[in-house]
């Protein structure tokens, strides 16, 4: 029985990355950094959130990707990814749909709180 060699190019134990991709992503880190910074001090109104987290998914994708190794991992680490994602994706929806579909008024008194309000009112007090 003959044994199989791993496949250089696809074997993850036996990838090297050089220490000067380590060195650009951490200066494109700290560039992404001082961008968030600069971003945050300009009033950008309600384009400042979605700003801000696309640049932080930026700089969780070099980190990702190059520190965590994920950059050279198998197919099936790439699935448990991906699904991971597509969970969170499910969860954001799933958030704000039901933060965008309550009422904001104020002025809004909950269905029933008048009628509950009333019985209390008019039940009688409990004497000791």
């Amino acid at each position: 029985m003959a044994e199989e060699r791993p496949v250089p190019h696809k074997d993850p134990k036996h990838h090297v990355t050089p220490k000067r991709t380590y060195f650009f992503i951490f200066f494109a880190l700290m560039i992404l950094t001082a961008i968030t910074v600069w971003v945050a001090f300009i009033d950008l109104g309600p384009f400042s959130t979605p700003i801000a987290m696309a640049i932080a998914m930026a700089k969780a994708s070099l980190v990702l990707l190059y520190f965590m190794h994920l950059r050279h991992s198998t197919r099936v680490t790439w699935v448990v990814i991906v699904a991971s994602f597509l969970w969170l994706g499910v969860l954001f929806v799933l958030t704000f749909s039901d933060y965008l579909s309550r009422r904001w008024d104020p002025n809004h008194i909950p269905p029933f709180a008048e009628a509950q309000a009333e019985a209390r009112q008019s039940a009688p007090a409990a004497q000791h």
